[in-house]
């Protein structure tokens, strides 16, 4: 599966999924955020029962204050509409995936 590109308009939908959902906040200017960016898409690419997003900070400011990031990445994972993990900085993959499996 694909990384769906998340806003404001499509994200009550990923919230309430079935899925696990992990999401990637990030900017295009930022330096960690490109290469964490490879990783997230190959989770998504490999793993079909997480719903992967990604969620450009400087285009959605509204849901990345939702989720109080202060700093990218910022990694949030999301079961049953609640938050049950969030790390910032950059991640290895195995750390990552241990957050969706949490």
């Amino acid at each position: 599966m694909s990384v769906l590109h998340v806003n404001k308009n499509n994200f009550d939908s990923v919230k309430n999924s079935e899925k696990t959902v992990l999401l990637d906040f990030y900017a295009d200017w930022c330096g960690p955020c490109r290469m964490v960016s490879p990783i997230v898409e190959e989770i998504a690419a490999e793993n079909p029962q997480y719903l992967i997003g990604k969620i450009n900070i400087d285009k959605e400011p509204e849901l990345a204050q939702e989720f109080h990031v202060l700093s990218i990445p910022t990694l949030t994972v999301i079961r049953d509409g609640n938050v049950i993990s969030q790390s910032s900085g950059a991640r290895p993959k195995a750390e990552i995936l241990a957050m969706l499996k949490g």
